[in-house]
């Protein structure tokens, strides 16, 4: 029988010619991506964001809108890649986010064999979180300001419940967004104070309840998908696979991944019910999204990001009305 590992070595092996190039090459309009640093300027308010691996430059095309504009939330929490855009969001560096995932998606230190080697994951974060590597250096200071809340989910591989590591109250809130990024089959589950953990969406694809728990009057939630999308039930080889993997040592955790379809469209549907309310905020795919967790087509990715910036800038002053509501 193949052991754990081999078995993620294998699986990530196979995927190599779907997620890799034969050249590195990088979007062509990536100059084109607005740059600059955010005001300070607080908006009251959670920004909750969705996951969804490189449909993520979706909610980077959001943010960077959303900055550009002066509206900083005082809370984002973020979910997987949602996670990954979050804390670029934070830091107030507008395009820092989008201009590496368009710049690195086929550098082999950021996505493939490569990665995992160093990573134990599909994604090199070694790479996204050494500022002596990448071309624009992170601001730590900005991403401290204890005005802005910022929370990274995973999914606790023991309990296969969410884990919400706030930034300031964890232990390490960067080994944190690994956890909450790592896909599973393709990465190896990450330890983060002697526990296990891995992608956030497995238990929940968006904490929209946890901003509600919190009581935030204002919630904007940017979703991945558009809003008619719902999921179907995974295929049965994929079934295995998850089995293969995870039936043993994590029963729960496998439990709770395998009813993620049902749980996603429940959440969906009582995310519009909260929109039509008015109770919420959601900026959406404009139309349906067909871009794959590891799109590699760079110029569908670039122009996926500029439908999240002019979605965004389509519902500003949407967004600003809802804001002012109540006050």
């Amino acid at each position: 029988m193949i052991d754990e590992q081999h078995l993620h070595y294998i699986i990530t092996e196979s995927f190599e010619n779907l997620i890799m190039s034969k050249t590195i090459k990088k979007y062509s309009k990536l100059d084109s991506i607005p740059t600059g640093q955010a005001s300070d300027h607080i908006t009251e308010g959670c920004l909750v964001l969705e996951g969804g691996a490189f449909r993520g430059v979706y909610t980077g095309g959001v943010t960077d809108l959303l900055m550009k504009k002066d509206l900083n939330f005082s809370c984002t929490i973020g979910v997987s890649a949602g996670s990954m855009n979050g804390f670029n969001y934070v830091s107030g560096q507008i395009g820092r986010a989008s201009r590496f995932n368009l710049g690195h998606r086929f550098d082999p230190n950021y996505v493939g064999l490569h990665a995992w080697k160093e990573n134990k994951g599909i994604f090199g974060f070694d790479l996204v979180f050494d500022d002596n590597r990448v071309e624009e250096p992170f601001n730590k200071v900005a991403f401290d300001n204890p005005a802005h809340r910022f929370i990274a989910v995973a999914t606790d591989c023991l309990t296969g419940k969410p884990a919400y590591f706030e930034n300031g109250k964890c232990s390490d809130i960067f080994q944190a967004i690994r956890a909450s990024s790592s896909m599973p089959i393709m990465s190896k589950p990450v330890m983060l104070d002697s526990k296990p953990y891995l992608d956030g969406g497995c238990s929940v694809a968006y904490a929209l309840d946890w901003a509600l728990q919190e009581g935030y009057e204002k919630i904007i939630v940017v979703r991945t998908r558009d809003r008619s999308y719902r999921k179907v039930p995974n295929h049965s080889s994929i079934a295995f696979l998850q089995k293969q993997l995870y039936g043993r040592k994590y029963p729960e955790f496998l439990n709770v991944w395998q009813k993620s379809a049902e749980r996603y469209n429940a959440l969906c549907d009582r995310t519009d019910q909260l929109e039509k309310e008015g109770r919420i905020f959601v900026i959406a795919p404009s139309v349906p999204v067909t871009v794959g967790r590891l799109e590699k087509d760079i110029e569908k990715l670039g122009s996926l990001y500029w439908m999240g910036y002019h979605d965004a800038e389509s519902d500003l002053a949407s967004l600003r009305a809802y804001l002012k509501k109540n006050k």
